[in-house]
Formats: C-alpha cells, sequence, structure tokens
C-alpha cells in the first residue's frame, strides 16, 4: 500500500467532481438493474477503520433505498445459533431488481467469530470448506456476487482510531470488539490470509482495495464496481411537469391551529 502524501492526496474539488459523475453512473446502473431483473450481492469486508462504511454511503447516498439496500446484521441471537450458518443471511438476498450491499457478512466466521473463539475449531474448518459450494450455489442461481477486502496500514488504522475517540460524533464507532482486534492485529493478519487461500476462487475472487486514503478508496471501489457490472444505459422518456391545478373551493386551515415545531434557526 502506498503512503499518502501532500504530492499524491487527492483533492477535494476533484475527488467531489469524480464522486457525482460515478454516482451519475450508479443510478444509471440502478435502473438497469431494475429494469432487467439483476441479482447483485456486494460484500464488504476488511479491517475496522479500513473505509467501508464510508464506502457504503456514498454508493447508496443518491440510489433508491428499495432498490439498493444495507444489509448489516448484529450478532447472531441464540436461535440463529442454532441455525445453518448460512441461514441469517440467505433471508436477506436480493430478489429480481435489487442490489444488496453486505456490510460485513458470512465472512464473520473466518474473520472476527475465529480470531475471538466466537466458533469453534470445526465449524471454522467446516465454514472454510463450505463458503466456495454456497457462493458456487449463489452464483449458480443468477446472483452476480462481488466481494472487496479493505485494507489498511496499521498507522493510519490508529490515527483513524485515535480520530474516534476525540469526535463526540464518531465514538460509537469504537466498540470493545474494535478495541480488541486492536491489539489481535497479527491474528487477524493470519486469518485474512487464510480466508482468502480459500475463498479467493476464479469464479468468485476477492478484490482488494487500499484504503489508506478514503477519498481514493472511495472513487475506486465505485469505479471497479461500475466496470465488473456489465450494465446499459436505458433511454427513459422526457418528464414534463404539467401545470398545477388550483382548487378554488378549497381554503387551508389557520396556521395557528396546527402544531408548528419551535424554529430556533
Amino acid at each position: 500500500m502506498s503512503e499518502e502524501t501532500k504530492a499524491t492526496k487527492l483533492s477535494k474539488k476533484v475527488y467531489e467532481k469524480e464522486l457525482e459523475r460515478l454516482q451519475i453512473e450508479l443510478i444509471k446502473l440502478q435502473d438497469w438493474i431494475s429494469s432487467t431483473g439483476q441479482r447483485i450481492v456486494v460484500c464488504f469486508e476488511g479491517r475496522d477503520a479500513a473505509g467501508k462504511g464510508g464506502t457504503i454511503k456514498r454508493i447508496t447516498q443518491v440510489l433508491n433505498p428499495r432498490i439498493c439496500r444495507i444489509v448489516a446484521l448484529a450478532k447472531p441471537t441464540e436461535r440463529e445459533r442454532t441455525q445453518w450458518y448460512f441461514q441469517r443471511y440467505v433471508s436477506h438476498l436480493p430478489a429480481a431488481g435489487e442490489i444488496v450491499l453486505f456490510d460485513r457478512s458470512w465472512y464473520n466466521r473466518a474473520g472476527v467469530e475465529q480470531v475471538m473463539g466466537f466458533c469453534t475449531e470445526e465449524e471454522y474448518e467446516d465454514f472454510l470448506l463450505a463458503c466456495p459450494e454456497f457462493e458456487h450455489m449463489l452464483i449458480r442461481s443468477g446472483v452476480q456476487l462481488i466481494k472487496y477486502w479493505f485494507s489498511v496500514s496499521d498507522e493510519e488504522q490508529e490515527r483513524r482510531f485515535q480520530g474516534r475517540i476525540s469526535d463526540p460524533t464518531k465514538r460509537w464507532k469504537i466498540s470493545p470488539m474494535d478495541l480488541e482486534s486492536r491489539n489481535r492485529w497479527v491474528e487477524y493478519s493470519k486469518a485474512k490470509d487464510r480466508m482468502f487461500a480459500h475463498t479467493d476462487t476464479d469464479e468468485s475472487p476477492w478484490y482488494v482495495v487500499d484504503g489508506d486514503s478514503k477519498r481514493k478508496a472511495r472513487l475506486n471501489c465505485i469505479s471497479h464496481l461500475l466496470s465488473t457490472i456489465h450494465y446499459e444505459t436505458l433511454v427513459g422518456e422526457d418528464l414534463e411537469l404539467p401545470p398545477r391545478p388550483h382548487g378554488e373551493d378549497y381554503e387551508r386551515p389557520p396556521i395557528d391551529s396546527q402544531r408548528w415545531i419551535p424554529t430556533p434557526y
């Protein structure tokens, strides 16, 4: 990964211009998915504070939440722990004309669950064998599966953690689990390497995003996503707003008859 310097830093002006261009393309992608009935799944995995959430936010910012939705599951319930491992994720898969973004996915088992001891060694080994088969079934059924791993250097991750602690609006992003993962950098690295060895396949490859620069990571990921899905630009009808009809027989009630919120601004 490259260390960002002033010479290589992406300016806010360039970033915002490129982001707007890419988001317009995302709208075209959305229209194509909705019109053709495609089913798209995008998995976002990676280090804590590597920039997954910010990228997902920029993707969904301009899209219809009925077509593009985020799935970010909490820890499994007691009942879910007794289910087939992939079962809780299957229920969130897209129907025709939908795109689902998993903010962490079934790969929790290969990462946090294995490193933190939340699953047995037998469950972990079974996942490494079953995951490629599960993804093969998804792809065979017509789902397009795209997987991103966000990588960040330990120095940049530390800087972001410190920033979250000092910023009241970001403090919620720091959990005890995040702090513990900070202490287990090597263990997470080994788990990621083994996960890639088993699940980075030609049919369902992992794409690695350099997350040291948030702006570049967002643009690079969105650009790659657009290039991976072979969508077409649909030509829609031009819309015109007709004149608004006047309701001569309607009289609005007095303003003071309604409960208006205070206006301190």
